[in-house]
């Protein structure tokens, strides 16, 4: 496809994001504040970091709005935007699974992603995260990997996680963040939300020193 026809599918492209041939989008800024990011599946060239991320409950799109858009860009704003790829688990987050403990369709799509990523591109760093609900699928996928892959993992990002205290499946403590606010009556086993629980965003930038400390970038 001759260059003019690419840039002449940019306006169209950039209004409909989503799983578009990788030769379009290379030639689109990159945007990590979508809510949707599919960089595994549509075939995105291997990055230094590769985030895997479950939003939380009813949030949108694949990555939600409040926080993890804000974690990934902080990433990007540390190592480069174009040393970072952003995988969102599509799941339904609904409140029934995250009552029932998290998405178990959801957690076993996210251990897949996990190992997809690892194969795809065995130097990238995959870095396992979610907020909410998203944080009950971490868990859930981390105790389902196999030990070798656990070894792999990078790092572990949950922010206002419901499991609060429990381990990551095998994944070494000094591997994982866990942000839970002081009121946020989430992390301590309540459904009640409250403001504590919907202002992670403000903890991006910790949370991305992390990933990038654990990473050796």
């Amino acid at each position: 496809m001759q260059l003019s026809v690419l840039l002449s599918l940019l306006p169209l492209a950039a209004a409909f994001p989503l799983h578009l041939p990788q030769a379009i989008r290379a030639l689109l800024p990159r945007d990590l504040s979508s809510s949707q990011q599919d960089d595994l599946i549509d075939g995105t060239e291997c990055k230094a970091i590769t985030v895997i991320f479950a939003r939380g409950t009813d949030s949108p799109g694949n990555m939600g709005e409040s926080t993890g858009p804000p974690f990934v860009e902080a990433i990007g704003a540390l190592v480069g935007t174009d040393n970072i790829a952003v995988q969102g688990v599509e799941y339904g987050a609904t409140i029934l699974t995250f009552l029932e403990g998290g998405d178990k369709k959801g957690a076993a799509l996210m251990a897949s992603l996990t190992e997809q990523a690892m194969t795809q591109c065995p130097s990238t760093k995959v870095v396992m995260a979610g907020y909410s609900q998203g944080g009950q699928l971490v868990h859930i996928a981390a105790a389902s990997l196999s030990a070798t892959v656990s070894a792999e993992v990078s790092s572990v990002v949950i922010f206002g996680d419901p499991d609060d205290g429990d381990a990551v499946g095998s994944i070494p403590s000094s591997k994982v963040l866990i942000i839970c606010h002081k009121l946020d009556f989430i992390c301590d086993g309540s459904f009640i939300v409250d403001s504590e629980h919907l202002n992670y965003a403000e903890d991006a930038g910790d949370a991305a020193a992390f990933v990038v400390a654990a990473a050796g970038l």
